[in-house]
C-alpha cells in the first residue's frame, strides 16, 4: 500500500487470486543443484500474495500458526521494475577466503500450467574473497510493473499471528503482500539452581609496601553518542549539485551549510559520497557544529557499484560527527536491489563501519509499501526503522493534512519492527503539477510543512535545501520544486 489505510468495514464482493509466483525465470549463474529440500507438511507463517483486480476495500481475515519445528521455505518478495532488462534475487552472501557453499536457494518450476515456487540446495564455489549473489534470476519488462518472486526463509518453532487488516485498492491489478506473522517464541525455562555453600577463604595479610603516587594524565574525550530526532527542526537533506548537475565547490558548499545552520538545523543528510560530499559537507558541518547522516547510495549499478562509497566512507572516518548511516535509499522501490541483497548488504556495511570504528545505528529507508511488503528481511539487520514519507504522492492528501497523514504512516511502520521509526525524507511541492487534493505551490509547501513540523518534526528530515534543478521534471512536473529551506525562520 501507499497510502493510509481506510478501516471501512464493507463485505467483499470482488473476486481476488492468491498466487505464489507471477514468472518463470532464467537462473544465470552457474550452479550445482541437489536434491530438493523436503516440503513441510504442516501449515508455515509465509506472507501471502494477493492480485486484487479491481479497486474497492478488501478484508484480511486474522490467523493464527503454531510451528513446531524449525523449516526452511519459500516467502515471497516484491519489487518494482522499470521497463527494461533486470537481474534480481539470489542469496547474496560475503566470504573473506576462498570457499564452497551450499545455500538454499527459492526457485520457480513449472508443472503442467502451474508454476510452483520450492526451496532447493546448490554448491557454490567462491574462489576469492569478496561479495557473491548465488543463483540471481533475470526478466525483461516492457513497462514499469511489480513482480513478484520467492526468496528463502527459516521458520522457527513459535506460535505466528497475523492481525486482521483492511486494505484499500485504489487501482487495477493491485498487488498486496500480507506481512509475515509476528512470531512468538515458547517460554524460556530457567536452569534449576544449584545451591553452593559458602565458604570463607582463610584471609592472608598481604606485605604492606609504598606505592609511588601514578602521574595524571589527561582523559581523552569520549566520541559523541549518535542523537537521533529532536526539536522541530532536526534534519535537512542536503546534494553538493549546481542547476545543471555538476559539483559545487567548497566555498559553496560551506555557505550552503551555514544557511542550514542559521535556520536552526541540528543534521544535515547525505545521500552519498560523490563530488567530495563527505570532505566538503563534513569539514562545512564540522565548522558548523551541525552532526551529519551519511549514506551509501545504490544506483542502477546495483549494489556492486556502491561498494566504492563504503570505501570512501571507511576513509573518512569522522565517525564523531555521524548520527547515523542510511545503507541504500529507496533501492528497492526503484528496482535497484532486493530486499534479500540488500539485507546481506547492510550487514556487510555494519561490519565494516564496526571494525573501522563506527558504534552508531545503520538502517535503509524505504516507502510504506516496500517496508510492509520486506519486513521480515530487513527488519533483522537494522538498528533503526527509515523511511521516506511523502504526502503528497497521496492523491487524497491536502497541505493541511500533510502532518497528520506522515504520523498515520509512521505509526504503521512501527508496528512492523517494534524499532523507532524516523522519517528521512518529507517535504512537499513549491510549484509544478497536481495531484488530486495535493496541490503543489509556495503557499501550499508552507502550510503542508508547518504541518508536518507540528506533528513529527522532531523525528523527520526535510527535503530538500534548494530546489534540484538539475533533476527531470519527473511525471507531476514535481520533482525539480522540493527547495524548502526559505520556508524555515
Amino acid at each position: 500500500m501507499t497510502g493510509e489505510p481506510t478501516l471501512v468495514p464493507e463485505p467483499v464482493t470482488e473476486k481476488t487470486t492468491t498466487i505464489r509466483s507471477t514468472s518463470y525465470t532464467t537462473v544465470t549463474v552457474s550452479v550445482t543443484p541437489t536434491e530438493a529440500v523436503q516440503t513441510p507438511t504442516e501449515a508455515l507463517p509465509t506472507p501471502i500474495v494477493t492480485v486484487y483486480p479491481t479497486p474497492g476495500t478488501y478484508t484480511v481475515e486474522p490467523t493464527t500458526i503454531i510451528v513446531t519445528k524449525e523449516t526452511t521455505v519459500c516467502a515471497a518478495t516484491t519489487t518494482g521494475l522499470s521497463p527494461g532488462e533486470h537481474t534480481y534475487g539470489g542469496v547474496t552472501t560475503v566470504v573473506d577466503s576462498p570457499a564452497t557453499l551450499t545455500v538454499p536457494i527459492a526457485t520457480v518450476k513449472p508443472e503442467g500450467s502451474t508454476f510452483t515456487s520450492v526451496i532447493e540446495k546448490t554448491t557454490y564455489v567462491c574462489p576469492t574473497e569478496g561479495t557473491y549473489t548465488i543463483a540471481p534470476s533475470t526478466t525483461s519488462v516492457s513497462k514499469s510493473t511489480v513482480i513478484v518472486y520467492p526468496t528463502p526463509a527459516i521458520i522457527t518453532s513459535g506460535t505466528y499471528t497475523q492481525p486482521g487488516a483492511t486494505v484499500t485498492v485504489t487501482e487495477t491489478d493491485y498487488v498486496y503482500v500480507c506481512p509475515t506473522p509476528t512470531g512468538i517464541e515458547p517460554p524460556k525455562v530457567d536452569p534449576p539452581k544449584v545451591e553452593i555453600p559458602d565458604v570463607e577463604p582463610p584471609k592472608a595479610e598481604p606485605p604492606k609496601t609504598e606505592q609511588p603516587t601514578p602521574p595524571k594524565q589527561d582523559k581523552p574525550e569520549p566520541p559523541k553518542t549518535p542523537q537521533i530526532g529532536g526539536g522541530e527542526k532536526w534534519g535537512m537533506t542536503y546534494s553538493p549539485y549546481t542547476d545543471d548537475g555538476q559539483c559545487k565547490g567548497a566555498g559553496d558548499v560551506k555557505a550552503d551549510i551555514a544557511i542550514i545552520k542559521q535556520k536552526g538545523f541540528k543534521t544535515v543528510r547525505v545521500y552519498s559520497s560523490d563530488c567530495d560530499g563527505l570532505k566538503n559537507i563534513g569539514n562545512a558541518c564540522k565548522e558548523y557544529g551541525l552532526r551529519m547522516i551519511i549514506g551509501v547510495f545504490i544506483s542502477n549499478t546495483g549494489i556492486e557499484g556502491a561498494q566504492k562509497q563504503v570505501t570512501d566512507i571507511v576513509e573518512w572516518g569522522q565517525w564523531n560527527m555521524v548520527d547515523l548511516v542510511v545503507v541504500g535509499n529507496e533501492a528497492i522501490f526503484q528496482g535497484h536491489a532486493d530486499a534479500t541483497s540488500l539485507a546481506s548488504f547492510i550487514g556487510s556495511c555494519k561490519a565494516t563501519f564496526k571494525k573501522a570504528g563506527y558504534n552508531g545505528p545503520v538502517t535503509t529507508t524505504e516507502p510504506l509499501n516496500i517496508w510492509q511488503a520486506n519486513a521480515s528481511k530487513l527488519c533483522g539487520v537494522i538498528d533503526i526503522l527509515g523511511a521516506n514519507i511523502h504526502p503528497f504522492f497521496n492523491s487524497d492528501v491536502s497541505p493541511a493534512d500533510a502532518g497528520k497523514f506522515v504520523k498515520g504512516q509512521m505509526d504503521i511502520l512501527h508496528g512492523l519492527c517494534n524499532k523507532k521509526v524516523i522519517n528521512l525524507e518529507t517535504g512537499w511541492p513549491n510549484g509544478g503539477g497536481n495531484n488530486g487534493k495535493a496541490i503543489s505551490g509556495q503557499s501550499e509547501q508552507v502550510t503542508a510543512i508547518k504541518s508536518i513540523v507540528k506533528a513529527v518534526g522532531s523525528d523527520s528530515v526535510f527535503f530538500s535545501f534548494r530546489d534540484d534543478r538539475w533533476k527531470e521534471p519527473g511525471p507531476l512536473g514535481v520533482e525539480q520544486n522540493w527547495g524548502c529551506i526559505n520556508v524555515f525562520g
